[in-house]
């Protein structure tokens, strides 16, 4: 009845339709449980003593759901996550699918579901990337071998940017020229996208754009590489490498 009648007159966003349907199913919960007592005869007054007299045991046996409760109810009011939200929780990327009073269900990029605490998302730090919009920057790191074209490589990074249709032209794309690197010119392409969720495909086009146009233009990406200087070697050294005898050919 609510999501039929009464939110879409409202025009409420998901996660709020979701914190008032909770509310109120454990509203209607509680009130029945009341009248249940009052109609099976037991004073609430007696009952309100009893049940302070248990609140003190149960509450240092059950401290950590008593703690996720209190947790649920912030997050339902203060509504610092919402449905739908992309979030990072220890580490892990996902999606916001079910807030309860004791835990909150989190998607992962592959499908898995994490149960977290709902104590962990009000006390530990966590990562919201559509709390107030769903805008977000994406920075992609690029090195290419010394003695490139630097202009050459800019103007590439900046027309990966601008053919994507994912990537917004406001504001700007940036193709910054970082460092000089141990073995390569560091470069960073930054963009910034409408959706959030769609940070690992803007990103896969990126860089395969930037890999197609790289070999088109000659453009060499560089491996790792060190070099090595001997300053002074030990004379025996040289001389026993120097008379070691040539190894016999084999016929």
């Amino acid at each position: 009845m609510l999501d039929e009648e009464f939110f879409p007159r409202r025009r409420m966003d998901r996660g709020v339709r979701d914190s008032v349907k909770k509310l109120l199913h454990y509203s209607v919960v509680l009130l029945g449980f009341f009248l249940a007592l009052s109609m099976a005869g037991i004073d609430l007054k007696n009952f309100a003593v009893l049940a302070g007299a248990l609140g003190i045991g149960i509450g240092f046996g059950l401290q950590n759901i008593v703690n996720n409760f209190i947790s649920g109810l912030i997050l339902l009011f203060e509504r610092p996550i919402k449905v739908g939200d992309m979030v990072v929780v220890d580490n892990e990327w996902g999606t916001v699918r079910k807030i309860g009073l004791r835990s909150t269900t989190v998607e992962t990029f592959d499908l898995a579901e994490l149960i977290v605490p709902n104590s962990l998302l009000v006390s530990e730090k966590v990562t919201n990337w559509t709390l107030s919009n769903s805008r977000s920057r994406l920075v992609i790191p690029v090195g290419v071998a010394y003695g490139s074209d630097v202009p050459k490589v800019l103007t590439i990074l900046a027309e990966a940017a601008r053919q994507h249709p994912d990537v917004l032209k406001e504001p700007e794309p940036s193709p910054i020229f970082v460092a000089f690197g141990d073995s390569s010119l560091d470069f960073e392409l930054r963009v910034w996208m409408a959706d959030a969720q769609k940070r690992l495909l803007v990103r896969n086009d990126l860089l395969q754009y930037i890999d197609r146009r790289f070999r088109e233009e000659g453009v060499e990406i560089p491996f790792p590489q060190r070099d090595l200087h001997l300053r002074s070697v030990d004379s025996a050294i040289i001389g026993g490498m120097q008379e070691k005898p040539a190894p016999p050919r084999s016929e």
